[in-house]
């Protein structure tokens, strides 16, 4: 089983779901967004009360206790996206498509020779998409094996897998999923958290 949930940080920080956590949720910046992961771990466990989460070597969070799911969560923008399964260690990466000064030198440093090969076979108007496109595989992958962010220049999204990659265009979002099993991530395959259910008793 797989579940991809998209949702706004501004909407779920605020909602009544991330009432229960907010005093232990950090301050600053990251303060929404880690309300909004929490609220979307919630929403996809309810009724279920949330588990501990523990953090590996690398930062990559996880339920503590061998509990029987796992997840990723990533944001841009307003926009988070939490990817869970019980079928092992999952990855997902959400980036707005945005123009980005450095791209090309990006691309250079960091993209194996197949992925520019697949850079160069796009028209001019659409490499900017195809980078994110590209990118967010990446970012997947690493994040599925609990990598860290330097790692992404050892991964080859092009190259063939021993777990399943998947990437979906969704207006102006660049989504991509990589989970041990196959899993095609489409249109229809994603859910909404707009509807934030009232908080559970923890």
């Amino acid at each position: 089983m797989y579940q991809f949930i998209l949702g706004k940080i501004s909407t779920l920080s605020a909602g009544p779901l991330a009432l229960a956590y907010t005093e232990q949720a950090p301050q600053g910046a990251r303060r929404a967004a880690w309300l909004a992961g929490r609220t979307l771990l919630a929403h996809a466990l309810s009724p279920s009360p949330l588990p501990e989460i523990v953090f590996g070597e690398q930062g990559k969070p996880a339920f503590a206790d061998a509990h029987p799911f796992w997840f990723n969560l990533s944001h841009s923008g307003d926009d988070i996206a939490l990817l869970i399964s019980d079928e092992g260690e999952v990855g997902c990466d959400i980036e707005v498509v945005r123009p980005r000064d450095n791209w090309q030198a990006l691309a250079n440093a960091v993209f194996s020779v197949a992925e520019h090969h697949e850079l160069e076979r796009e028209t001019p108007e659409e490499k900017l998409s195809a980078f994110w496109r590209i990118w967010t595989r990446k970012e997947a992958i690493v994040k599925q094996r609990g990598g860290s962010a330097w790692q992404i220049v050892s991964v080859d999204s092009a190259a063939t897998q021993l777990h399943s990659v998947s990437h979906l265009s969704l207006g102006s979002l660049s989504l991509a999923v990589c989970t041990p099993t196959r899993f095609a991530l489409t249109a229809d395959a994603i859910l909404s958290a707009e509807i934030s259910p009232e908080p559970q008793a923890r």
